[in-house]
């Protein structure tokens, strides 16, 4: 069957796109997307071509824009183009050029996209951009997830020359006489891919001669087992995961039962910018005591008393982290606190940072979070309570600055604005026996 009617039938099997769908290709100049254009003219759809210029290989870049500039014409299609400082941009952001020039080409696509009325926005990746990926994933450690490859359609993104090798797409451009740039730092290892492409499985066919045909069917073995994998886990999350407000709550117990453990915290965690690398720091947080925590750059896991709490790092709602008897240490967003019980005879500590009160008076365990509205406390010296909201118009504080107070109650009592004031039903008099002396340290 000639590479047209496998193109058709290939884009039918998996639904990828109707017809008479306005299509937007992403279009380098390169074999693939040459071939990509040609099939999607003699299949007779509806398509426009676009074209990235990450300004990374000198006059070469301006080549490949001036080439897809004449498809288009040859094609009698729409054409657009821009122009990235690729190397500036990585540079400024931190980021490996090959992963900045991902994004701004995904990005600048999903735009062109919404404002030229496409349906999709379509790409050339073929079997053996499938196989490097998937290799790629395995060694990366991403997961059964990462195994299954590049898909033929993913949200607003189709990639129909999923089912073609490499070699299948240059001879149906050597029989169509399609003229093709050649990128030639194809040839060099210096990123990711290309060597993966010119070692890694050059080295693997000396031994396995048939190792990419191998890849390709895994890749769809693989695929099925994702989706019994997936429901397993998700019938794990459903019985694991409780939500309350902007947090997710999972019960210690109830996890350090769950086999197989490493593998559900993963599934769990990775959704909210956690690595594999931190699995192992989250099952030892099981252990850990109240307090302790591992991040990610946009959440916290916390371990509070019997419950692992995943809350965002900018959270409005209070992290809520319970203080028991025998703690000496809890660590938290604003710093650590150091928890120690004296007993008469005593000597005063009248730092800001350091509460003394009288054990008589509280009950364990106590509660550490963050202050809310309508919270109120009977500031030391004096016997009326005043709402915390006014105390800190009193204490001429800003608004980031009373973003970041947090208070320790008793029994729904506040005893402590942590760093600032204790309150007065808890300090300690001539008739204290024991003290309770809580030490706070910013971070």
């Amino acid at each position: 069957m000639e590479l047209t009617e496998q193109f058709k039938n290939y884009i039918k099997k998996y639904h990828l796109f109707q017809p008479k769908d306005k299509l937007l290709l992403a279009v380098s100049g390169g074999v693939d997307s040459v071939v990509l254009c040609e099939l999607c003219k003699q299949a007779d759809y509806d398509f426009s071509i676009a074209h990235c210029n990450f300004q990374l290989r000198g006059e070469d870049s301006t080549r490949d824009e001036k080439f897809v500039a004449g498809l288009s014409k040859k094609y009698a299609v729409p054409f657009f183009t821009t122009t990235f400082d690729t190397k500036a941009i990585a540079a400024k952001e931190k980021r490996s050029i090959e992963e900045t020039a991902r994004d701004l080409r995904y990005a600048w696509f999903e735009e062109l996209r919404k404002l030229k009325g496409c349906s999709y926005i379509v790409t050339a990746h073929h079997a053996d951009d499938n196989i490097e990926t998937v290799l790629m994933n395995f060694f990366r450690g991403t997961g059964i997830k990462g195994l299954h490859g590049i898909l033929p359609k993913q949200n607003k993104i189709i990639r129909p020359l999923l089912f073609a090798g490499k070699n299948d797409l240059q001879l149906f451009a050597k029989e169509n006489e399609l003229p093709f740039v050649v990128d030639h730092t194809n040839a060099e290892n210096a990123f990711t891919r290309n060597y993966f492409r010119n070692e890694i499985i050059t080295a693997v066919k000396k031994v396995y001669p048939y190792a990419e045909e191998n890849v390709l069917k895994n890749i769809e073995r693989l695929g099925e087992a994702e989706q019994l994998y997936q429901q397993a886990i998700e019938l794990h999350k459903a019985k694991l995961l409780e939500q309350k407000g902007n947090e997710m709550h999972i019960p210690v117990l109830k996890l350090q039962k769950t086999v197989p453990l490493t593998t559900i915290v993963y599934e769990i965690i990775k959704n909210y910018g956690f690595t594999s690398h931190q699995t192992g720091e989250v099952i030892a947080l099981l252990e850990s005591e109240s307090g302790k925590y591992i991040s990610s750059p946009s959440h916290r896991i916390f371990k509070n008393r019997k419950w692992l709490i995943i809350a965002p790092n900018q959270t409005i709602a209070a992290a809520n982290i319970l203080i028991e008897e025998n703690d000496n240490t809890i660590i938290f967003e604003q710093g650590t606190l150091q928890i120690a019980k004296l007993s008469q005879p005593l000597t005063m500590n009248y730092e800001l940072t350091t509460a003394q009160l009288d054990t008589a008076e509280i009950k364990f365990p106590l509660l550490l979070r963050k202050w809310k509205q309508g919270d109120y406390f009977y500031p030391l010296g004096m016997q009326k309570k005043k709402k915390l909201s006014r105390f800190f118009i009193d204490q001429k504080l800003s608004l980031t600055q009373k973003e970041n107070v947090w208070v320790i109650e008793s029994n729904k009592k506040i005893l402590w604005i942590v760093g600032m004031r204790i309150d007065d039903r808890f300090k300690i008099t001539p008739a204290t026996k024991n003290i309770l002396q809580i030490t706070f340290q910013s971070e």
